[in-house]
């Protein structure tokens, strides 16, 4: 519907446009004398000619001579081109200037004899020049009003198509990022507001699985603590009894058999603690490659990443850093969602340069956490007390932090004056 009016409204304005050229365009031809009149004023003229040309009845030069006809202007000169009377000032005052200027130009007689000149003003140059610029200004003040409602469809434009795609293209990066916990903003009223919601519903949907999946890996890591707590009793009952008998037996033979029980025993036990450390290893296939980027990027990071605005951040000092951007905002993002979840206050952020490093502090009110818990908040499923009741997996901090290591950096998680303070400390370019 907003089209059609936008279609309309650009019709209209043609439409206008093309009716202003047609009405000034028609209004180009010179207007055609008042002949009778005409003729009645150089009659008048010639009658008063002998009053004219006396030097006692000559006006002034640049004073304008009465007359009873106000709606034309002229200069009468005579034989020797003396100005004899004109009706005001500015008028052409020769035959040449007359020519030029495309005046009227009439004899004046005397008994068949001319004894002067009448130069009516031809007062068509004026008005085509007022018409002209009339023209000029009704045409701009058009093309203005053109321009306007374009630059408001371009801006609308601009909103409803350009917009919401610079948000999906974001919304893609921290997807492949692996980043679910951040939705995307959409407007239903938006041409594409179902396009965008079916994005979000796929980032939901990928975080449902990404929770289940989580799930499955503690509850195979449970599994396998309890397999190998099975495992390892037997084991240490067999390496026990194969000990005492090694120590009871009187052959070396014997003594050889025990020693390789023993040792099997030890095997096992160690096979059992690798299968439990494996599942450790997974996540240390994400890749991290770190280049030179301004400072300020950092910036836009924090505000993307502040996608309820509860942050106040301060000025980043301007630098060059070592950081791979992608790692470095879903690092951002990890500890803003889980201040938001966990805290839910405000949030101060604060950066400074220190030695070689660039440390970006933030902090929120929510308290903090228990000091023991301080010390493996940053380990792979490890939640803090007051993650109870919270939807989460205990693995954003442990990507954060590795993130961070492999930047040659540093993520550090201690409670602050208010509440818990993450420090993030990104390694200036140019210093290993």
């Amino acid at each position: 519907m907003k089209t059609r009016r936008f279609i309309f409204v650009l019709l209209l304005i043609f439409l206008l446009e093309a009716a202003a050229v047609i009405f000034f365009m028609g209004r180009e031809e010179m207007p055609s004398q008042d002949v009778v009149a005409v003729n009645k004023i150089v009659k008048t003229l010639e009658n008063d000619w002998d009053k004219i040309a006396k030097a006692e009845d000559v006006p002034k030069k640049g004073h304008a001579a009465k007359t009873d006809h106000a709606k034309f202007d002229y200069v009468v000169i005579d034989n020797s081109g003396t100005v004899l009377c004109k009706t005001r000032e500015h008028l052409s005052e020769t035959i040449s200037q007359a020519i030029s200027h495309r005046d009227t130009i009439l004899d004046v007689k005397q008994s068949e004899a001319v004894v002067g000149k009448v130069i009516f003003y031809n007062s068509w140059l004026e008005s085509s020049a007022a018409r002209k610029r009339s023209a000029v200004l009704c045409l701009l003040l058009l093309l203005l009003i053109q321009a306007t409602v374009l630059a408001g469809y371009a801006a609308g434009l601009y909103r409803k198509l350009v917009k919401p795609f610079r948000k999906l293209e974001g919304f893609a990066e921290r997807i492949a990022g692996g980043n679910l916990d951040i939705p995307l903003e959409m407007d239903r009223q938006n041409l594409f507001g179902a396009f965008t919601e079916s994005f979000d519903i796929m980032r939901a949907e990928l975080k449902k699985a990404r929770l289940a999946q989580a799930k499955a890996d503690a509850e195979k890591k449970e599994l396998v603590a309890k397999l190998s707590h099975d495992i390892k009793t037997p084991v240490a009952s067999i390496k026990a009894a194969s000990e005492v008998g090694f120590a009871l037996a009187e052959s070396a033979r014997t003594q050889e058999n025990y020693a390789q029980i023993i040792q099997k025993a030890d095997q096992i036990n160690s096979l059992v603690t690798n299968l439990f450390s494996a599942t450790l290893e997974e996540l240390q296939e994400l890749a991290v490659t770190p280049d030179d980027m301004e400072s300020s990027e950092l910036t836009c990071m924090l505000e993307h990443a502040d996608y309820l605005h509860r942050a106040a951040i301060c000025a980043i000092p301007p630098c060059l850093v070592w950081a791979d951007k992608l790692r470095l905002q879903q690092v951002f993002d990890n500890i803003f969602v889980n201040s938001y979840k966990y805290a839910d206050t405000a949030i101060r952020v604060r950066s400074e340069r220190t030695g070689s490093r660039l440390v970006v502090e933030i902090e929120d009110e929510g308290g903090g956490l228990p000091e023991e818990e301080l010390l493996f908040i940053k380990e792979k499923f490890r939640r803090g007390s007051n993650a109870k009741g919270i939807e989460g997996a205990g693995l954003g901090l442990f990507i954060s932090n590795y993130f961070m290591e492999a930047m040659d950096g540093a993520f550090t998680v201690e409670n602050g004056e208010k509440g818990l303070r993450v420090s993030i400390a990104v390694l200036l370019s140019g210093i290993l």
